[in-house]
């Protein structure tokens, strides 16, 4: 008689906890997302290795003093210090001074270069289940990717290859915000014809599935064509294109500015509605 009343309550716990789990997973999620994005900001990891070369400096300029403090009472007061321990003294402030220097010449060159651009911060992905989620997450991963790579490509690299023009850079950058942002739209609108289609009757579910099969697809090429300039970038990085690597950025630049155009055309306030 007492099993009945005591399972239904156990079964409202169970809903309870799912409620309060689907309500926590995303804020969660959300905060591990930026906890990531902040850790692999190429201009939050510069900004990180000027802060420590600053500390190291300071640290190793405060350790200089003191050992300077140390040899000017030796100095001072020779007759109550044995000749090894004024010795000791002009070793280690000497080490101490080293130091100094390369700390100080590493933290000039962090500062004469440039902050990279920032990377935009990460976006919720859509609901788990959702068509659109899995084509959002691989874009918050090429974003992250293709900020990495403009950062490679404005630096000096190895065998002495000059930096590919600031406009190249700023070009591809904007072509890929752009892009990102059509999709993100893209995306936005496939996850709303998908809540949609759980609530329309059964009669109206067809063209709803056609529009959802329709959007996803557009997706799928709107993010080849931003892989497409990352993979143009990787290129260039290594120089392994047989034309030009500025060219080339160019040009995947250009492409993609085109897609994400035509991506904002046929996302228009009209479809599927």
């Amino acid at each position: 008689m007492v099993a009945g009343p005591r399972r239904r309550d156990l079964g409202e716990l169970i809903r309870l906890g799912q409620s309060v789990g689907e309500q926590l997973r995303g804020p969660v999620a959300d905060t591990v997302r930026t906890k990531v994005h902040g850790w692999r900001d190429p201009r939050a990891k510069l900004l990180r290795r000027r802060r420590r070369a600053k500390r190291s400096t300071a640290a190793w300029s405060g350790a200089t003093a003191l050992g300077g403090v140390w040899v000017g009472i030796d100095a001072a007061h020779a007759e109550l210090f044995s000749t090894v321990g004024g010795f000791t003294s002009m070793i280690v402030t000497a080490l101490f001074l080293y130091c100094t220097s390369g700390s100080v010449r590493k933290l000039v060159t962090l500062q004469r270069q440039p902050l990279p651009p920032a990377v935009p911060p990460p976006v919720r992905l859509p609901p788990a289940g959702s068509a659109a989620r899995e084509p959002m997450r691989r874009l918050a991963e090429a974003e992250a990717s293709l900020a990495e790579l403009l950062v490679q490509l404005g630096t000096p690299r190895p065998g002495g290859l000059a930096p590919l023009p600031a406009e190249s850079l700023a070009h591809a950058q904007e072509s890929a915000t752009e892009a990102a942002t059509a999709l993100r739209a893209v995306a936005a609108q496939l996850a709303a014809v998908e809540r949609a289609r759980t609530i329309a009757p059964a009669s109206q579910r067809g063209p709803l599935d056609q529009g959802i099969t329709d959007l996803r697809r557009r997706l799928d090429e709107g993010l080849d064509g931003y892989l497409a300039l990352i993979g143009t970038a990787g290129q260039a990085v290594i120089a392994s294109s047989p034309v030009s690597p500025n060219e080339a950025l160019l040009d995947a630049s250009d492409r993609l500015s085109g897609l994400a155009s035509a991506l904002r055309e046929l996302s228009g306030p009209d479809d599927y509605r």
